[in-house]
């Protein structure tokens, strides 16, 4: 089995239904699967006459388009490696994953992605030929070695009788065990490694969540997450071809929104931040909201908050809490849900890291499906999934259909499945690090099994949980999603292994923030500005206040509470290399580069002056200079009795 055979048979059994479509100039443009296939058919062949060879490695970069999946299968027909890029990686980036994976040919969504490939060329003596899919801007280019994506498919249906043959041969003899995709891991502690999976391994996974969730035909899903990201691969390639649903792709970023309304999916994936933004923009406007309309919404929304997640999972309810909840599904919660694009749908899943409790259930109070999954790139994604009815803020559910869990001594995490990775391309010594000869891989995340539930509970990345000086549990993960519950939070990170305390960094959330200054009519003309503003280190204040209470009780985790923060001057920045690419904090990195402010958060010092290099969006660098005040929170009941 493999991905081409799961095309071919949907185009047998319904190769008149919708596989793909993409809102152009503002009209939804539909593709059936019938008309898929060929448009890959015509790609493929394409390929074989720029001599593609089985075993060569055709890299897509560019956003989420039809195209540029069907490129992906068009590579997997002629036997070759299909290898994602993310969009948004800097030309030193693409260079790093081009050279190290030997790409022969990369297909390039626009002008600025072939741009990026100009200008690192000369660094990739195998990069033989640049196809790129959106002509504007590129008509004066030398096409020497650079093909127009509609002239490759041209040439490849001239080529047909004599080529034809060959490329089925090719397909045909695809196998369970032969190379799917190679995905690039976002490198959090290190250069990104490429992760080999097959199509057993892609095909197999697909198929347990799909049972798992009873997912069908009918399902609507809404392609919009990194092509490079194994998420996006799984759900708009992997699960698409074993169900044969219908994958969305939107016309821009940010046209993203109102597309995903209009399509309303009833398959729905999104990491934290997706959600955390979407719930930061509702409460924005509802500060800017009339008094009832706020009156409306706070009230019906504690109803929600109270019996909305019990309602959802079937739980027992009261009449007189249904009637209410009912009322306000009326007024507050459909309307909410249409808005943000929720209105069907009927599983919804975050994963990428841990979200915030407070932000999970509030999605869960509205009456969405929301649910938690676990996985990785090297498990093709799924570990553990959340069954309905039993969908809780503080796990992450049961192993997925075929996979075995196990914690050793350190409280890592190990797995297998019949997703569990090929092999690290070029790698063998990762590769036997990570996975055993048994087939188990260790995650690098610390956690535990539940007893009783089954539930696998994740405390942070193995090699972030620490100890305070005093022994007990430093877990900062845990910490900082419920500061980023708080809308002025955008991203934090929490310091305190070896210490005898915990301090933090803060990013605030410059749309909310900067909507709040505006209300208050409080100028400023930067984010560095407004960052420093008395009353937003006072508002970042109550937050970290209110977070150390939460955790007070905790037995494992009360000594993560934050005793000094300072908010930074600049946002974390991927470009800056202290984000991955998916948003991950790379915090080896930021200690190094952010150093002097930690020295300054531990020496009691209470203002800090710095300068930060920083990477402008034309790639060129710069620095930016800055004073930053450090302030000290409460972090017990007692010291707010005494304080006051």
């Amino acid at each position: 089995m493999s991905i081409p055979r799961l095309l071919a048979r949907n185009v047998e059994e319904f190769g008149s239904a919708p596989a793909f479509r993409e809102k152009d100039l503002g009209i939804w443009q539909v593709w059936t699967w019938a008309e898929t296939a060929a448009e890959i058919e015509a790609l493929a062949l394409g390929f074989l006459t720029l001599g593609a060879q089985p075993g060569d490695t055709i890299a897509i970069l560019g956003r989420n388009r039809p195209a540029l999946y069907w490129a992906i299968v068009a590579a997997q027909r002629v036997g070759a490696i299909p290898v994602p890029l993310y969009q948004d990686s800097v030309a030193e980036e693409i260079a790093y994953v081009l050279d190290h994976c030997e790409a022969r040919f990369v297909v390039a969504g626009d002008q600025e992605q072939v741009d990026k490939l100009i200008d690192v060329k000369e660094q990739l003596p195998k990069l033989e030929h640049i196809v790129y899919l959106d002509p504007r801007g590129l008509r004066k280019y030398d096409h020497t070695h650079v093909t127009a994506y509609a002239k490759l498919q041209d040439a490849g249906r001239t080529a047909q009788d004599d080529l034809l043959p060959e490329l089925r041969r090719r397909t045909d003899g695809l196998g369970a065990d032969d190379i799917c995709v190679m995905l690039y891991t976002s490198g959090t502690t290190g250069k990104p490694k490429g992760v080999v999976l097959s199509n057993r391994n892609i095909i197999e996974t697909a198929k347990n969540s799909v049972e798992f969730d009873k997912l069908s035909r009918e399902e609507e899903v809404l392609a919009y997450l990194p092509m490079a990201w194994v998420g996006d691969f799984i759900f708009s390639i992997g699960q698409a071809m074993w169900c044969g649903f219908c994958v969305n792709c939107p016309e821009s970023e940010d046209t993203m929104m109102s597309d995903l309304r209009e399509i309303g999916p009833t398959y729905y994936f999104a990491p934290p931040r997706v959600f955390e933004s979407q719930l930061t923009s509702v409460m924005i406007r509802m500060e800017d909201a009339g008094k009832f309309k706020k009156w409306l919404f706070d009230r019906f929304m504690a109803v929600a908050h109270r019996v909305g997640g019990s309602i959802l999972d079937g739980a027992p309810v009261s009449l007189g809490d249904r009637l209410k909840y009912l009322m306000g599904d009326v007024l507050v919660y459909g309307p909410l849900k249409n808005t943000l694009g929720f209105s069907r749908v009927r599983v919804g899943y975050t994963a990428g890291e841990a979200i915030g409790p407070e932000i999970f259930d509030f999605y869960r109070s509205l009456g969405i499906n929301l649910k938690q999954l676990y996985g990785q790139t090297e498990a093709s994604v799924f570990i553990t999934q959340q069954r309905d009815g039993e969908v809780r803020s503080d796990t992450v559910g049961t192993p997925t259909p075929g996979v075995e869990l196990r914690i050793d001594e350190n409280r890592e995490v190990f797995y297998r499945s019949p997703g569990v990775f090929v092999r690290y391309f070029k790698n063998d010594e990762s590769t036997k690090s990570t996975k055993d000869a048994e087939g188990w891989v260790a995650t690098g995340d610390a956690g535990f099994i539940e007893q009783g539930t089954g539930h696998l509970r994740i405390i942070d990345r193995a090699k972030d949980v620490g100890a305070m000086a005093d022994g007990s549990l430093f877990a900062p993960k845990f910490v900082e999603n419920k500061l980023k519950f708080y809308p002025d939070i955008l991203e934090a990170v929490v310091f305190g292994n070896g210490r005898n305390r915990c301090c933090a960094f803060i990013n605030i959330d410059l749309t909310a923030v900067g909507n709040w200054a505006e209300r208050n009519n409080i100028a400023y003309s930067s984010y560095q500005e407004l960052s420093q503003h008395p009353k937003v280190l006072d508002t970042i204040a109550e937050h970290v206040a209110a977070v150390n209470d939460s955790i007070i009780g905790d037995e494992m985790l009360s000594g993560c509470r934050i005793h000094r923060f300072l908010v930074l001057h600049k946002e974390l920045d991927a470009d800056d290399g202290e984000l991955t690419r998916t948003r991950k904090v790379r915090r080896r990195i930021i200690e190094d580069k952010f150093s002097d402010l930690i020295t300054a958060l531990y020496d009691g010092s209470e203002r800090v002056s710095t300068v930060t290099e920083v990477t402008y969006e034309d790639g060129r660098k710069g620095a930016i200079k800055a004073t930053l005040e450090i302030r000290d929170v409460i972090v017990s009941p007692e010291d707010r009795i005494a304080a006051q």
